[in-house]
């Protein structure tokens, strides 16, 4: 399910969105930094501070995950079910040891959450349909983000 190209974008952009439901039906996207990819069907997160993500995992464990390669305007969208592994709880600590030095941050997981996935999809900028190339897109937008930069141009014109 997850190709090589899906996994490689999961590892190099790190931070991925993933929408619960909440309560009342709607939904809740939150931004995570700490995914990693554990097999072709299954992806994990730490939980450092989203109570309303957990609450609602705990209710309706239904998830959506993407991720986009800003530069290249592609990217991957994951629809599957997470459970959650709370500290102290059975299956924790081998799922945390799956994520290496955490450094600083180690301290502050409350839990890990395993997402395994149902459907898998590549997301593709429609500049692609208008002829753009990978290569092309790059150089835009690694300009772009550079003169977003202090000290760079949109930073300079105000």
């Amino acid at each position: 399910m997850l190709t090589d190209d899906m996994q490689r974008v999961i590892r190099e952009q790190k931070l991925g969105f993933l929408a619960s439901v909440n309560d009342d039906g709607t939904p809740n996207l939150s931004p995570k930094a700490t995914y990693i990819v554990l097999d072709d069907t299954t992806i994990a997160f730490v939980e450092l501070r989203s109570p309303n993500t957990m609450r609602n995992i705990a209710r309706n464990p239904a998830v959506e995950l993407n991720f986009v390669d800003p530069f290249v305007r592609k990217g991957c969208r994951f629809r599957g079910r997470a459970t959650a592994f709370m500290r102290n709880a059975e299956g924790f600590d081998a799922l945390f040891a799956r994520f290496g030095e955490l450094g600083r941050l180690a301290d502050a997981v409350r839990a890990v959450v395993r997402v395994d996935l149902e459907e898998a999809e590549a997301l593709i900028s429609p500049a692609y349909d208008r002829g753009a190339s990978e290569q092309s897109l790059r150089q835009d937008w690694t300009r772009k983000f550079r003169d977003m930069q202090p000290g760079g141009r949109f930073d300079t014109e105000l």
